[in-house]
């Protein structure tokens, strides 16, 4: 028997409509999305542009609806992230140093900068020392370094004469520590083997005080974990006066790639951080794989107590300047480092300040820009002027990523904060 063709066309009217009404959706969605695909929200920017985050969506009538206000606040980030005001110095280039280093060492005995060591790309280590004369502004004099002696990351020190090396990472990449301690004899240029250390380090914070040898801190082995131990063994002259180290008072917040710092018989450790590169797993060169380390602006003190103090914290969180520091006029200069990644492209950020510390006042100062963003330097100070040579530097005015490494010298007048 047949249908009635009534309710059979009268389906196919309902089947059609919504088929209509399905299609005029999507053609307005695929407008709606088109007109707003290259808005703000949920762009990819270039990291040198300036963004807003957390900003209120309008409502139909343009406004804010101003309901969550409360919840959701503006976050400006930019590519010069953390970048201070300073004031603008004026630098004189001078002789470049003969290599490129990155996390070198450095020691000044009287017009004399010693520079050791570091990386000259991340697969070739230098094994040698370059001296610098501030007084006829020249580079010579190179030696040998012994052969088991690390070639980055060092604990260094001198009295006038001798200079001890503690540990250090021994090869290029991310290899391992030694615990091997040295001697050079700056009036002779000779080397002498000096008590190990219990184990080894990467850039323990290292001083004379008291006429013991101090070193703390510093990255454990497997380059990342932060050492809180701290040793000390009596020094004159260059040797030894006890068999082994004595443990002393650990250090509040361990790690690498800071100042260690004695003035008026005062031990002051300044920024550094916690975690650095590690080895990748496997690898049969070592090879530097990223992981997270935490920057900070903390500054502790020892004194006749042998209790930490805490101090007035940096202007802002920094490290890898372990050698980019000096004592003039009763104050600490510190110049670059490194600060807190970047917010947007979790990158490294450089620092571009100097920095001096106020032992009268106990305040921080920014007191001037250098020529480029740079961490490690390594510093001097000669009749007024501050030098500094070696190091890596940024990519550029707007990008405080690291990028070359240096052999340049620098020197600008030296103006403190009274």
């Amino acid at each position: 028997m047949a249908r009635p063709t009534g309710k059979q066309n009268y389906g196919r009217v309902v089947l059609v409509s919504c088929l209509a009404l399905l299609a005029a959706g999507l053609v307005a969605d695929f407008l709606w999305a088109s007109s707003h695909r290259f808005s703000s929200i949920g762009m990819s920017l270039p990291s040198s542009v300036t963004t807003v985050i957390g900003q209120l969506p309008p409502n139909s009538n343009g406004k804010d609806t101003g309901k969550k206000k409360d919840k959701v606040r503006e976050r400006k980030l930019s590519a010069t992230f953390q970048d201070l005001a300073a004031p603008e110095l004026k630098w004189e280039k001078m002789a470049a140093a003969p290599v490129p280093r990155l996390d070198g060492a450095a020691i000044q005995i009287r017009n004399f900068l010693y520079v050791f060591a570091g990386y000259g790309t991340i697969d070739i280590v230098h094994s040698h020392v370059d001296i610098y004369n501030f007084v006829d502004n020249t580079w010579g004099g190179r030696f040998d370094m012994p052969k088991e002696m690390a070639h980055s990351h060092l604990g260094m020190v001198t009295d006038g004469r001798y200079i001890y090396i503690v540990t250090g990472q021994y090869g290029p990449q991310c290899r391992g520590p030694t615990a091997k301690t040295f001697v050079l004899d700056t009036d002779t240029n000779t080397w002498s083997d000096f008590v190990p250390l219990p184990v080894p380090r990467y850039a323990p914070a290292t001083q004379l005080w008291r006429g013991r040898l101090h070193v703390m801190g510093g990255s454990k082995e497997n380059r990342h974990t932060p050492g809180l131990e701290h040793w000390s063994i009596g020094v004159k002259d260059g040797k030894a006066m006890e068999k082994e180290w004595r443990s002393e008072i650990p250090i509040p917040r361990g790690g690498p790639h800071r100042a260690c710092v004695v003035v008026d018989d005062r031990l002051f450790v300044i920024g550094g951080q916690e975690g650095d590169f590690m080895a990748k797993p496997g690898s049969p060169i070592f090879k530097c794989s990223r992981r997270m380390e935490v920057v900070f602006s903390d500054v502790y003190m020892l004194d006749e107590e042998m209790k930490w103090k805490v101090m007035p914290s940096m202007p802002k969180p920094d490290s890898h300047f372990e050698f980019a520091w000096k004592v003039v006029n009763n104050s600490i200069v510190i110049v670059g480092g490194t600060t807190e990644k970047h917010p947007e492209t979790k990158k490294m950020v450089l620092v571009g300040e100097i920095f001096q510390f106020n032992l009268n006042t106990m305040k921080w100062y920014v007191i001037g820009k250098l020529p480029y963003r740079v961490k490690t330097t390594l510093v001097g100070y000669w009749e007024g002027q501050l030098y500094f040579t070696s190091g890596q530097r940024d990519k550029g005015p707007d990008d405080p990523a690291p990028r070359k490494v240096m052999a340049d010298m620098w020197r600008t007048k030296l103006i403190l904060n009274p």
